[in-house]
């Protein structure tokens, strides 16, 4: 062991004592590593190099030396446009490569007069030597004699003959001070002369930003803000990375911008419309649209690329920067507590576009589906729809919510049906819901021609539970499953096939689009299709179909979280461009609370809608109590709207219930039905009497059903 010992209580030792129970061996330090004097210099060189303030230093001396060699071939390039027929030659060759051939005839034109006058020019410089030899003799001699003339004025006035010559003695001493003069300033401005001409070169090469992008400066490096130009458009097609592309434009020289309609404000972006040069196909840029988005400065969502009527041509929608990351103002259903709602004429108003314009969609016999990845807004666009329609008061509504959080609770009282939850059991209530509606459809097919009948929006939220739900019934038919034994997937299609015609609709929300939990023929059978952020490309054709997504649609590319409440919508009840088929809204959200006020202004319009929480399978019924729930808050109801309710509470109990089956449950109670205005009614204060004031065993009173 070594190293110096030290004793415990710093008692110093001899030097020959041997460690003991009171002394510690220190070990001594490591010798330090001497470091070669090259080596230290090589780091503090390699230090000095890379440090930032260096390179931003030799960024500094690149850019501005870029500056003027850039100015330099700006101002050549300038001035041989000037002298020469170079400029009329890139524009006839751009319009000959898009097949503008008028144009091109029209450019043809214009070189061939330009040629003419230059020609002309030259001509006029082979005399012009002897022209001017002329001039300068006859008006040298001119200038003369009108000087003397001057002079022998000046004699006879002054009486001195030496006069003669003053005023030509005057002008040569003028030309003699001016020679002088230039003598004086011209060694200077040989030497500052250059000085200025290289800051004039500098100062055309700075303002075009004639330097590598490496070099600039980082706030115009990131190109934040920057606006979109005919040359900004050209130069990021041109660098798209297609061959063809790149040729051609390189063939056009600066004028590629041929390529370009007008540059149109559209919301809070651009638009223009690209014409593709022979041999480059509108799916190889659409392929790119990444790149083409980062050519143009900026994030790949805000750039959307579609294919209008036009022939080999692409649309460019280019948002200003950051523009799409702002929220949009709230919905009109939360700002006009005046709004009301027309089912066969109205459009609900849903969002804004990419332009800024509002965005509404018909409901008029449409059948509708939502999708999308979890928790981007799906609920909440469906929501608002409904909200919209809720203002109708013609409209029934008919709700499941697979989900079970309370996201469609405000429609308690609105809706006849909600159901609530997300087990198998609610499941199968839903199913029940939606087999019920199949039936109701039918009662209405079979109406007499010409019959009319209010809507019936059957809305089922987080259906891809029901189609993977593995409850199977009694009948041995699964209750999921996209089979035809399917029981939700055979209503759901027979809606679809049949439903509009007699104003019953399906809307359906759903998450993560696949076979199994979104049929295809259930999915094909939504009039209205709209999705948010989704995964790939594939489950974007689930959602909104081929048609759609081969035409510039693509919510796959919605950036989850950053565009929650972003839909990409195919329907014929929205306003869409011309040739697109598709179109972006960035829809309202209205949170619950609003959700709930429009709710109330919805109950307010109606007489009291009572609510069913679950359908009734076969349990016993008491009458007078669902005669009494049925009221809700109506002072009185009409006996037939009194059998209207009690069939939607329980369609096996009272669905065929007749004026004289409520007249005899009613006998001898207090609440007999009674004649008011004509028609007979029945008060719900007596009801409610009649209800506390029975004997307790009369509560055992329930039927099943009544035949």
């Amino acid at each position: 062991m070594s190293g110096t010992v030290v004793p415990l209580h710093k008692t110093p030792a001899p030097p020959d004592t041997e460690p003991g129970p009171n002394l510690t061996v220190v070990p001594e330090p490591a010798p330090t590593p001497v470091v070669p004097l090259w080596v230290r210099s090589g780091r503090a060189i390699r230090h000095a190099i890379t440090h930032e303030h260096t390179r931003e230093v030799g960024r500094l001396v690149v850019r501005h030396s870029m500056y003027v060699v850039g100015g330099t071939r700006i101002v050549t390039r300038r001035t041989w446009d000037g002298r020469t027929g170079a400029r009329y030659e890139r524009l006839l060759r751009a319009a000959e490569a898009t097949g503008n051939y008028e144009v091109a005839g029209e450019w043809e034109e214009r070189l061939q007069r330009f040629r003419e006058a230059r020609h002309r020019r030259r001509m006029d410089l082979l005399t012009s030597p002897v022209d001017v030899a002329k001039g300068l003799a006859v008006g040298t001699g001119a200038g003369i004699g009108t000087l003397v003339g001057l002079g022998v004025v000046l004699a006879i006035a002054n009486e001195d003959v030496t006069d003669v010559l003053t005023p030509l003695m005057a002008v040569i001493e003028f030309i003699r001070l001016l020679i002088t003069i230039v003598s004086v300033v011209w060694g200077p401005a040989l030497r500052v002369g250059p000085l200025l001409a290289l800051l004039a070169l500098w100062s055309v090469g700075r303002k075009q930003q004639a330097a590598p992008t490496w070099v600039l400066p980082a706030n115009v490096r990131s190109g934040e803000g920057e606006p979109i130009t005919p040359s900004i458009v050209v130069k990021a097609l041109r660098d798209l990375g297609v061959p063809a592309l790149r040729n051609a434009i390189k063939g056009m020289g600066d004028a590629g911008a041929a390529m370009l309609g007008p540059i149109r404000i559209a919301g809070c972006g651009v638009e223009v419309d690209v014409t593709l040069p022979s041999g480059v196909s509108t799916n190889e840029v659409q392929a790119k649209r990444r790149k083409l988005a980062e050519n143009l400065t900026r994030h790949e969502h805000e750039v959307f690329i579609t294919i209008p009527e036009a022939a080999r041509t692409v649309r460019l929608w280019i948002a200003d920067s950051g523009a799409l990351d702002e929220p949009i103002g709230p919905s009109p259903l939360v700002t006009d507590e005046t709004m009301t709602a027309d089912y066969t004429k109205g459009r609900a108003p849903w969002g804004q576009d990419l332009r800024g314009d509002m965005a509404s969609l018909s409901l008029y016999q449409r059948h509708l589906l939502i999708t999308g990845l979890s928790n981007q807004g799906k609920t909440v666009a469906l929501r608002s729809l409904a909200l919209w329609l809720a203002l109708d008061r013609s409209v029934e509504f008919w709700m499941g919510d697979l989900k079970g959080v309370g996201d469609w609770a405000m429609f308690d009282g609105l809706a006849t049906r909600l159901i609530q939850g997300p087990t198998d059991e609610h499941v199968i209530e839903v199913t029940e819901m939606v087999e019920d509606a199949v039936e109701e459809m039918n009662r209405r097919i079979q109406a007499p021609p010409g019959t009319t009948f209010p809507l019936l929006v059957v809305i089922v939220d987080e259906a891809q539970m029901a189609f993977m739900c593995p409850a199977i019934g009694d009948d041995k038919r699964p209750y999921g499953g996209s089979k035809a034994n399917s029981r939700y997937f055979m209503a759901v299609r027979k809606i679809h096939n049949q439903g509009r015609a007699v104003n019953v609709l399906m809307w359906q929300g759903t998450q993560d689009p696949t076979n199994e939990n979104l049929p295809k023929l259930v999915r094909e059978g939504a009039h209205t299709r709209a999705s948010l952020a989704l995964g790939t490309e594939s489950q974007a054709r689930m959602a909104l179909g081929d048609k759609a997504v081969d035409g510039g649609a693509a919510p796959n590319l919605l950036r989850p979280g950053l565009d929650r409440g972003t839909l990409v919508v195919a329907s014929d009840g929205i306003t869409i461009p011309a040739g697109q088929s598709s179109i972006t809204v960035r829809t309202h959200y209205i949170d619950d609370d609003a959700a709930k006020a429009i709710t109330d202004r919805a109950k307010a319009l109606r007489d009291g809608v009572t609510t069913l929480h679950a359908i009734d399978r076969g349990e016993q019924r008491d009458p007078l109590a669902d005669i009494a729930a049925v009221f809700g808050d109506a002072p009185r109801l009409l006996t037939q709207d009194v059998l209207k309710r009690l069939a939607a509470l329980n369609e096996d109990a009272y669905g065929k219930w007749s004026f004289g089956d409520l007249t005899r449950v009613l006998e001898g109670t207090g609440a007999e039905p009674y004649k008011s205005d004509g028609r007979m009614a029945v008060a719900a204060d007596r009801i409610r009497r009649a209800l506390a004031n029975r004997p307790e065993d009369d509560g055992d009173a329930s039927i099943s059903h009544i035949d």
